[in-house]
């Protein structure tokens, strides 16, 4: 029999099968985005909203079930799947209520009844979702509880999955990504919070970017005056790549390991490494233009303003958490990273552009917790019981980056800087004109400790398979379309297509389409023949 463990993750979805005989992962997939139209959480939860929940969760289904289709497995041998992910994505797979999650405010909730919404752990026969799509009847699926209702088991992966919580000096948390979950503990208290950092700082929303997957840049280094790229292999192991000149892109010695793209850790690494050595004036101005890494693939001053709005926003976060928590910044012992991006980022280089603080003594890094903690379900190395206490005897406080004037303040700073071309010394002077604390003198001699090689510790004796054809389309009818074919042109992903048959239908490929936060092709429509609303999944 087998167990599969599932990371609902924002910018893409992680999968393993384990054998349960022999507690070994056999195979591990993983997608390059998620299925949901949108780039980030805001975008997949204005999706559901806007267009239906059933829709985006039968969108997701259909993703996960050609992950489990990929493993190659009778279905009915699979007896449990643990679930792990954020608040949102876990509504979304189990088709729960998601509403409460999209207004800050309590009265609002409590008008639409949905201010008393529980996320407990929940066991379930996986036919409850799976049905039509994969035979599973004998399966059942485990879903991790959450902290509180907007404090997920992505948060709680994140606290168990390290020794966070046996740190006795303050110590932050962050799990890198498109929504960057973040826990300061402070004596007996912590403080969770999240930053809509946006898909440039997990390799998406830039011109060559990509999530960690075989061919992917995830760091740069100097080497004779030219950069010497790494890149992961098949296995996911880092490894040596080529040499390069970043500003002509000549390759001046080659690597078996051909670079397909740049993840947000090699778009960090890229940055530091750019700024020390004035190819990047001052952000988002190159010196010559662009870098050039490899046959195709360049970094620009729009994916500078990209990556710069992503650590921005973390940065802004980080900041914002450790003062509302009442310590000063000088007083942050360690910072643990984890996911991906908390993975593979050279930390020093991180600390030089502020994509974690500079002034920590420590900076640790974990692996995808996420991942690690629906494993260690399945493999019963943590009993979902402990987890509920565990969950239960936290006791976080929550604070919502969305009404916070510190971060909105912090947040304007980052912004000048990494996109207007603000100097450091005028960020400090508005951090002063704002009240907020000044940032403390870096630490010199920081201790870096790396626990894990790779984001996914364990991934089997076969290669990762990216699985590549999540996406669905989707359908509307166009009324009164006039085939002028000005959507199509407008759309920047070539995500929509007008279809004349009986009627005249807008089709659209769920993994191009920016959904609700775009709607570019609704705007540009000359007779409103489109409104993005009455979607559904086109049948096969």
């Amino acid at each position: 029999m087998y167990g599969i463990a599932l990371d609902v993750g924002t910018s893409g979805f992680r999968a393993q099968l384990i054998d349960l005989e022999t507690k070994e992962v056999i195979k591990t997939s993983m997608t390059m985005k998620h299925p949901l139209p949108g780039g980030n959480v805001t975008d997949h939860l204005d999706f559901a909203i806007s267009i239906g929940e059933d829709v985006a969760h039968n969108i997701i289904i259909d993703a996960v079930g050609k992950m489990i289709e990929g493993f190659d497995v009778d279905p009915l041998q699979i007896s449990r799947m643990a679930v792990c992910g954020n608040p949102i994505q876990l509504s979304l797979f189990q088709n729960s209520e998601i509403r409460d999650l999209a207004y800050v405010g309590k009265n609002m909730r409590k008008r639409l009844g949905i201010d008393n919404v529980q996320r407990d752990a929940r066991i379930f026969k996986a036919t409850d979702i799976f049905h039509g799509i994969l035979n599973l009847d004998n399966c059942l699926i485990i879903i991790p509880p959450a902290i509180e209702h907007e404090i997920g088991a992505d948060a709680l992966a994140m606290i168990v999955e390290t020794d966070f919580l046996e740190q006795e000096e303050p110590t932050l948390v962050t799990d890198y990504g498109t929504n960057a979950e973040m826990a300061i503990k402070v004596g007996n208290r912590i403080i969770t919070a999240s930053a809509a950092a946006g898909p440039a700082i997990e390799g998406q929303g830039i011109s060559c970017g990509m999530l960690a997957a075989p061919g992917a840049i995830t760091n740069v280094d100097l080497e004779g005056g030219f950069w010497r790229i790494s890149v992961l292999n098949e296995n996911m192991d880092v490894v040596k790549g080529h040499l390069i000149d970043p500003i002509s892109g000549t390759i001046l010695e080659g690597s078996d390991v051909v670079p397909t793209g740049i993840t947000g850790t090699g778009l960090i690494s890229i940055l530091s490494l750019a700024i020390e050595t004035g190819i990047v004036v001052s952000p988002p101005k190159l010196k010559y233009g662009k870098i050039e890494l490899g046959d195709g693939i360049e970094v620009s001053e729009e994916d500078i303003k990209e990556a710069g709005k992503a650590i921005g926003a973390i940065r802004a976060a980080q900041l914002t958490l450790i003062h509302e928590s009442g310590i000063a910044y000088k007083e942050l012992e360690t910072m643990y990273m984890s996911g991906a991006s908390g993975t593979y980022v050279d930390p020093g280089k991180a600390r030089k552009i502020g994509a974690c603080p500079d002034f920590t003594k420590r900076s640790v890094q974990f692996g995808n917790t996420s991942l690690s903690l629906a494993r260690d379900i399945i493999l019963e190395k943590v009993k979902l019981d402990s987890l509920i206490e565990l969950a239960g005897n936290i006791k976080a406080d929550h604070l919502m980056m969305a009404t916070s004037e510190t971060f909105k303040k912090l947040y304007a700073c980052e912004l000048g800087y990494w996109t207007e071309g603000m100097s450091i010394e005028m960020y400090r002077k508005l951090l002063k004109m704002s009240k907020l604390p000044e940032l403390p003198v870096p630490v010199e001699y920081p201790v870096f400790e790396k626990r894990v090689t790779k984001d996914i510790s364990e991934t089997g004796n076969r290669r990762v398979e990216v699985i590549e054809d999540i996406g669905v389309t989707l359908e509307e009818l166009a009324v009164g379309c006039i085939m002028c074919h000005k959507c199509e042109n407008e759309c920047p992903e070539h995500a929509i297509f007008i279809k004349a048959d009986d009627n005249l239908f807008a089709e659209y490929n769920s993994l191009k389409c920016l959904g609700t936060a775009c709607k570019r092709c609704v705007n540009v429509c000359p007779v409103h023949a489109i409104d993005y609303k009455e979607i559904k999944i086109m049948e096969n």
